[in-house]
């Protein structure tokens, strides 16, 4: 049986719930869910909504071939992180960013149980359909971030706590809370994974480009609207660019720091962080990986 463990663990989540209309951020966010949610099933968020798929729509998408796409990178980057052994009969993994369970769903064959946060509870419920047809339902926790920055997940919870493409889509401070949040819900030895987005070349026109189409988000009719075109909060959504030695600071508990990057980036350079290289990462993008002391 599925379970929403926000439910059980914060009973005032709904007091919280206005704090995240302030941010302007997750204006989009809360567009796609309403969209997953009108749809009739999870295949049909697929084949008509673009988002999941860069923009691609078509009849010829299927729910099946996303989670596939999220089985392949899952797998990929826990390789590459040599963080494999974490899973099996015992492994439990926190998820910060489920959306519709892309990689849910094999994280839930990989782990013996997983925490699947978002803040929105309409991906969640999508997210719960995903994993009941491609994963392991009965492993399955679905917990709602209802104020964008606390994961309503017990203390030393999971061996993993795991992020991908989700962090970029908080405000500064907010991402940060979040790395706090991963460090406290990972057990003594386990291991933090987290993916960050910072700056590039191209940032020099897409940050400002990204700043008004956020403050659009407020306009009333048009506001709405603009929310739910794809292009538009492609640039909208990712509201922060963080490089390692702005998340380093609030991450100094943890030890055997990887910063993995691309190998078209130089190295961060960074004393008391080892250099490594990944082909699949995204120039734009870096990953925190480190072990909480035990």
């Amino acid at each position: 049986m599925i379970r929403d463990f926000s439910a059980v663990c914060l009973q005032d989540c709904s007091a919280h719930g206005t704090l995240t209309m302030t941010r302007k951020q997750h204006v989009p966010w809360k567009a796609a869910g309403a969209k997953s949610e009108e749809r009739h099933s999870a295949d049909e968020v697929v084949r008509e909504t673009g988002w999941v798929f860069n923009n691609v729509v078509g009849d010829g998408l299927t729910l099946a071939d996303f989670v596939r796409t999220g089985d392949d990178e899952t797998a990929a980057y826990l390789r590459a992180f040599e963080l494999e052994g974490l899973g099996g009969d015992t492994g439990t993994v926190v998820e910060i960013g489920s959306g519709i369970g892309r990689m849910t769903a094999g994280l839930t064959r990989m782990f013996s149980r997983v925490y699947a946060c978002d803040l929105d509870a309409a991906f969640l419920e999508r997210c719960r359909e995903t994993v009941s047809q491609f994963g392991r339902p009965e492993r399955l926790l679905t917990a709602h971030v209802a104020d964008g920055r606390m994961l309503p997940v017990p203390d030393r919870a999971g061996d993993l706590a795991f992020s991908y493409i989700t962090l970029q889509h908080c405000q500064h401070d907010d991402a940060l809370a979040l790395v706090v949040e991963a460090i406290r819900a990972t057990k003594p030895g386990g291991w933090v994974a987290l993916n960050f987005r910072t700056w590039v070349g191209s940032d020099a026109l897409l940050w400002p480009l990204g700043k008004t189409i956020r403050a659009t988000w407020r306009i009333p009719v048009l506001g709405p609207w603009i929310a739910h075109r794809r292009f538009a909060t492609r640039l909208g959504w990712q509201a922060n660019r963080l490089s390692p030695s702005q998340v380093l600071p609030v991450a100094a508990a943890l030890t055997d720091i990887r910063l993995y990057r691309s190998t078209h980036r130089r190295p961060f350079d960074l004393a008391g962080a080892t250099d490594c290289v990944f082909d699949g990462i995204n120039r734009s993008h870096w990953w925190l990986v480190a072990r909480v002391p035990d």
